[in-house]
């Protein structure tokens, strides 16, 4: 099945050059990686930073696993699920640093290129999620994307918001205004003057306002409301990330 609608060639092609240089910016932090790093903490509770980086090896490889299937029409093996990525994370996380690094790296290049390789009419095929939802195979980019940036502040090895470039930032609260406002979530306004924009969720409620990457860390669970401007107290966001709500199923 395919979504007609979407980015044309040259749109995707600026989407993949922006996922490989979220990859490589990933690649350049992980270059300090220490085994005793590794095994700390990240800003995930319950999470080591080699947590984070097995997640985001085998997140590389299921949106491989979805490219594989909008191109060719066919599973490309068993897809894992639920329990046995939580094994693989349970069990990757206790590598050392060398090993986690180059699983890692090696997930995302076999990614980008599975990405670079896609043909043209292959990318509006619909495929899952693995929590359900449909999309359109070009979306697979786009949560390639939102999930090197977001993991890569989550790893807190000195890359934080404000190093999110601001067109992710615009993209991602777009996404999220869509998201929060399908399931009436209680807030009228946002603004972010750096990005010089605004989105209104609703008639009546707070305004929130603030630089984007600031909002964007509050909606998506890694920064408190308290760094923004409100004329009333803040609801607290539903756990992230939400599946957009475009209407492709």
């Amino acid at each position: 099945m395919t979504d007609t609608t979407g980015p044309d060639r040259a749109d995707i092609a600026f989407l993949l050059d922006d996922v490989t240089d979220s990859a490589a910016r990933l690649a350049a932090t992980l270059d300090a990686l220490t085994d005793v790093k590794a095994r700390e903490p990240s800003a995930l509770p319950g999470w080591s930073r080699g947590h984070v980086v097995t997640h985001l090896a085998r997140s590389a490889d299921a949106y491989r696993w979805l490219l594989a299937l909008a191109r060719t029409g066919t599973e490309p093996g068993p897809r894992a699920d639920a329990a046995a990525l939580e094994r693989a994370l349970r069990d990757g996380a206790r590598r050392d640093a060398a090993a986690l690094v180059t699983d890692l790296r090696h997930s995302l290049d076999r990614m980008l290129e599975a990405a670079a390789a896609m043909p043209t009419e292959c990318w509006p095929t619909l495929v899952s999620a693995l929590a359900g939802w449909r999309h359109p195979a070009w979306y697979t980019l786009h949560r390639a994307r939102r999930e090197l940036e977001t993991h890569h502040v989550d790893l807190n090895l000195g890359h934080t918001t404000t190093d999110w470039p601001a067109d992710y930032v615009a993209w991602a609260l777009d996404e999220s205004v869509a998201a929060l406002t399908a399931r009436g979530f209680p807030l009228a306004r946002i603004e972010a003057p750096d990005l010089a924009r605004a989105w209104t969720l609703a008639p009546t409620g707070p305004t929130a306002t603030g630089p984007g990457h600031v909002l964007l860390a509050w909606l998506t669970g890694r920064a408190p409301a308290t760094h923004l401007l409100s004329d009333r107290q803040l609801p607290t966001p539903p756990p992230w990330p939400l599946p957009p709500v475009p209407g492709w199923t």
